[in-house]
């Protein structure tokens, strides 16, 4: 019974938790969630000062089709985004990345809708708004300039009010 003597917690004692502890466990993982919100908060207020994104070429005219799509990465090397060609000269462009998990979202099989195959949701091809399932808020929309036969982007909408 040598084992005893080294191990000498009794596995009975062992499983209470004092109320000093669990007060303890509270307060550290009150602190880390305070922390943890004023970063948040601190790298929000950082981005607001960061300059729009550089205009970007996406496509020359009659590159993409009527009811086409064009896969692009802006407005850096991380970010893909979707062009889709609602017309002969209209032209919406979305972020690829679901606002739920960041699934790649893709246009519906009939075109009138994006859609996330994740967790089933949908989005409107219009404005980019949820039309169902658990995103929490709109693809952010990027915004589109024609330029004679060329088609550049030159901002990011991120779904709340345009001024």
């Amino acid at each position: 019974m040598l084992w005893k003597e080294e191990f000498s917690v009794e596995a009975a004692q062992e499983r209470y938790v004092t109320r000093r502890q669990f007060g303890k466990f509270l307060t550290l993982t009150s602190l880390a969630m305070l922390a943890g919100n004023v970063w948040i908060l601190l790298r929000s207020a950082w981005r607001r000062g960061e300059p729009e994104p550089p205009a970007q070429l996406v496509l020359r005219a009659g590159e993409v089709p009527a009811g086409g799509v064009r896969v692009f990465r802006y407005p850096g090397p991380n970010d893909p985004c979707l062009l889709l060609r609602t017309g002969p000269a209209s032209y919406v462009a979305y972020s690829q990345k679901c606002t739920h998990l960041s699934c790649a979202v893709y246009p519906s099989d009939d075109g009138r809708r994006l859609e996330c195959p994740c967790h089933e949701g949908y989005f409107s091809l219009d404005d980019g708004r949820v039309l169902q399932g658990p995103p929490p808020r709109p693809l952010p929309r990027i915004l589109l300039e024609q330029r004679g036969g060329e088609v550049w982007a030159v901002g990011v909408h991120d779904g709340k009010v345009l001024s």
